[in-house]
């Protein structure tokens, strides 16, 4: 099968690891009730699927959130001797599962196995009224793994074991349909000296390719550094950029991360929006916290003069917080949330891509900057 996203064309055929999309985020947290909640309310998600102990489930509530393609999967331990609660005391609320829709679960296993990786679960069937979904896994960097998935034979609301369900919250009448349909791109932390370890698993175990690279002085502010690589499947759907720290007079982002997730894991989640400033708006008036620039950032003539012409007014990204850059492809609009949980660990990215591929090489100084700041005011820089 030969298809053409975007503008890349890609044959599955030829593909040893034949990943079409992301099929979910999944993750654990300390209350898997409340944060269904939240996401309805802050993040205008719609529930659509549930598991739990009403259902057969001892050990977990996991609830199945959706908005647009975007599917976050929250889970939470009932037994206290969930293997759940024994991750979330160690990482506090993070990403434990990276899942993603393949055509041929088996070919990507064979693949992965030959290659050196880790297969966590084998391949297997599991079923219900439904239909039958074909699933395995595969470890990567930290705790988290990759569900692998095929669900063509399968016409349920989630996976078996999942029962359709819709949540009591009631969006108000004005509210938008949805504020994000994608999740645009995956960031992973890891150790120093271990990125290039992870850029070449992707590589050699998924037969994922390499997109952009940021190091150096692109990365780096007066006092912290990172450095980064950007990974994604033969069709670009599933971009995973990989970021470790570099030496720097002070802690980065990044060692941060690492000392309060205790370990690699998932640092922020990109969500594309068609209108960042309807998005940022209502989550704003949920309560969703962000990050923001100096005005200097704004009345820069450089930034003037090298973005042109946008789709919103430098005074309403000014208002809103809202950064912008362009390269050769087009613009983007992004801005950055605040860590949403208690610990200093993951984060939330909006993006509005109008022609740009990129992720906002220019704006890398302003966003470390920001993120500095709120470092220094914990006390961890």
């Amino acid at each position: 099968m030969r298809r053409l996203v975007g503008l890349v064309e890609h044959d599955d055929t030829k593909d040893p690891f034949p990943v079409r999309a992301l099929d979910a985020v999944v993750f654990v947290v300390g209350n898997a009730t409340q944060s269904a909640l939240f996401y309805q309310v802050a993040f205008g998600m719609e529930l659509v699927a549930y598991s739990g102990p009403e259902n057969g489930n001892r050990d977990h509530k996991a609830f199945v959130l959706k908005s647009g393609s975007a599917r976050f999967v929250l889970k939470g331990a009932v037994d206290p001797d969930s293997p759940l609660a024994d991750h979330h005391r160690r990482h506090g609320d993070g990403v434990v599962d990276l899942a993603l829709d393949v055509l041929d679960v088996d070919k990507c296993v064979a693949h992965a196995r030959a290659q050196g990786a880790t297969v966590l679960d084998e391949p297997h069937d599991v079923s219900d009224e439904h239909g039958t979904v074909r699933t395995a896994a595969i470890a990567t960097y930290g705790e988290t793994r990759h569900t692998l998935l095929d669900r063509s034979r399968y016409t349920g609301p989630y996976l078996p074991g999942y029962v359709a369900q819709r949540g009591s919250y009631v969006k108000p009448a004005d509210a938008p349909k949805r504020l994000f349909q994608a999740v645009d791109h995956c960031v992973g932390n890891v150790e120093l000296g271990q990125m290039d370890r992870w850029v070449e698993f992707y590589n050699r175990v998924m037969g994922f390719v390499n997109l952009a690279e940021f190091i150096g002085d692109d990365i780096a502010t007066d006092y912290s550094a990172l450095m980064s690589k950007v990974v994604a499947n033969g069709n670009h759907r599933v971009k995973f950029p990989l970021n470790e720290p570099a030496v720097g007079k002070r802690k980065s982002q990044i060692d941060e991360y690492l000392e309060f997730y205790r370990g690699p894991g998932c640092q922020h989640i990109a969500l594309a929006t068609g209108d960042i400033i309807r998005t940022v708006t209502a989550m704003r008036a949920a309560g969703v916290e962000f990050l923001g620039a100096p005005d200097s950032y704004y009345d820069d003539p450089e930034l003037r003069a090298r973005i042109g012409e946008v789709r919103v007014p430098i005074e309403t990204l000014k208002e809103h917080g809202i950064l912008v850059d362009r390269d050769e492809d087009g613009y983007l609009l992004q801005i950055f949330s605040k860590p949403i949980g208690d610990r200093p660990t993951m984060f939330y990215e909006l993006i509005e891509r109008h022609g740009s591929l990129g992720f906002g090489k220019g704006n890398f100084k302003a966003l470390f900057e920001a993120i500095e700041r709120e470092q220094e005011r914990r006390g961890n820089l």
